[in-house]
């Protein structure tokens, strides 16, 4: 089925203001309140949002098979377990909908006010219930830097990475949407020159700079998926922000890797980005040298050119880009990760959530985490007010954007910004 929604020619009749990470070329899926206090699934474009419920409700979907409460719900699920042509045939349809040529709903006022809402007048929410959440380690640079720092700099990487996306189990519990605060977390740490631990709030919270992938409906336990078919079960992505604790990660990951330095928050931009959508933005990943056994080997473009960018910006100052970097620079491929999850036979789900690792690229300008850009805090950043900053302080705002852009068209994610608090105070 072809992509007409992905037409470059293609011009709404919603105003899109230049260089908008939102074009009707790229129609991504969210959930959001209305004044109403109404929660709707739905989409964007330039600075509307758009009611997919009432579009639904209203009959502008005929003709194509959907659940009669498909998007009067509160999250993407089940649009999402629907699969692939499912999600075609809605996205190209909001697209002929939205043409400046098509005047069905462009000449229909009453059912516009009931359908459109300016984005200033929705609260976004979480897109997708998402009931399991991995977090892999896919950055050679990320893994490479991180190697040397804690371990032996001539053999930073481990005898596996090249071999395996390294991943782990995060905590789908504290995942929360752009615009929610997080607060600084308390744990265990051991300070330089003791040998008994401390309990306290931690002193070097930070941010990675990730994107996600959200599945639909997988396998059923014990089958696997072959890397040749993984992209069919991938719905789309979204920027994330994996906060972490290093002085508590530096105390604990040894044995069993990263627990409560990881789990205390995970912050992702609330427009799902379909792969449709991303389909001109195609390219090479690296080169993986050894080979990957069978089971990992792909050929052809299985990543993705996305410009990302992350800012710090003090309370009541304006924000600081301490980093550029790039999908692209990702080792380990998102159908490589998806097959390797599913090769030992785990079930995964609808909305379930995949993350890309740190994404640092070759550069110091490029290091997608403060522990690298600062050199575990051995060389301050400093920002525009005159403040420097090895780790995140307190009331600073985290903000990533990323998008994708070429001679015809920029499709984008938007930002997962989210400040940081002081420790929780129970009342």
């Amino acid at each position: 089925m072809p992509i007409t929604a992905n037409d470059t020619n293609r011009k709404s009749w919603l105003e899109v203001p230049v260089n908008s990470d939102f074009p009707i070329q790229n129609i991504p899926f969210g959930v959001f309140l209305t004044k109403e206090n109404i929660v709707t699934v739905g989409t964007r474009i330039g600075d509307f949002a758009i009611d997919l419920g009432a579009l639904q409700q209203l009959n502008y979907f005929e003709g194509i098979e959907l659940t009669d409460d498909m998007f009067m719900q509160d999250t993407l699920n089940d649009f999402i377990s629907d699969g692939q042509k499912t999600w075609r045939l809605v996205r190209n349809r909001i697209a002929e909908l939205f043409d400046v040529t098509n005047s069905k709903l462009q000449d229909n006022i009453k059912d516009r006010d009931i359908i459109i809402f300016k984005m200033e007048d929705v609260e976004m929410q979480l897109p997708v219930l998402i009931g399991d959440y991995t977090d892999f380690y896919s950055s050679k640079e990320h893994a490479t830097n991180v190697g040397k720092m804690f371990r032996d700099p001539e053999n930073a990487l481990l005898p596996n990475w090249l071999h395996i996306p390294v991943g782990y189990h995060g905590r789908s519990s504290t995942i929360v949407p752009s615009g929610i605060p997080v607060h600084r977390p308390m744990g265990q740490t051991l300070p330089n020159g003791e040998t008994t631990p401390v309990f306290g709030p931690s002193r070097s919270v930070d941010f990675e700079l990730e994107t996600a992938f959200i599945t639909t409906d997988v396998n059923i336990m014990g089958e696997n998926i072959a890397v040749t078919e993984a992209e069919d079960y991938i719905f789309g992505m979204v920027l994330l922000n994996d906060w972490s604790a290093r002085d508590i990660q530096k105390w604990e990951y040894v044995p069993l890797g990263p627990f409560l330095a990881k789990n205390f928050a995970t912050s992702i931009s609330p427009w799902i980005v379909t792969m449709d959508a991303l389909e001109p933005f195609r390219t090479k990943g690296p080169k993986q040298e050894p080979t990957p056994l069978p089971y990992l080997q792909q050929k052809g473009k299985h990543s993705f050119d996305i410009n990302l960018e992350v800012a710090i910006q003090p309370e009541n100052a304006k924000p600081t880009v301490v980093s550029h970097s790039n999908f692209k620079y990702l080792y380990w491929s998102m159908c490589q990760q998806l097959a390797h999850h599913t090769s030992n036979g785990c079930r995964v789900n609808s909305g379930d959530m995949m993350g890309s690792g740190t994404i640092s690229g070759p550069t110091e300008d490029s290091f997608g985490s403060m522990l690298e850009l600062t050199w575990g805090g051995k060389n301050p950043i400093k920002m525009g007010d005159g403040t420097e900053r090895k780790f995140i302080n307190d009331n600073d705002t985290v903000i990533m954007k990323g998008f994708c852009q070429n001679g015809q068209v920029r499709i984008g994610f938007g930002e997962v910004s989210s400040k940081l608090l002081p420790p929780f105070v129970r009342q």
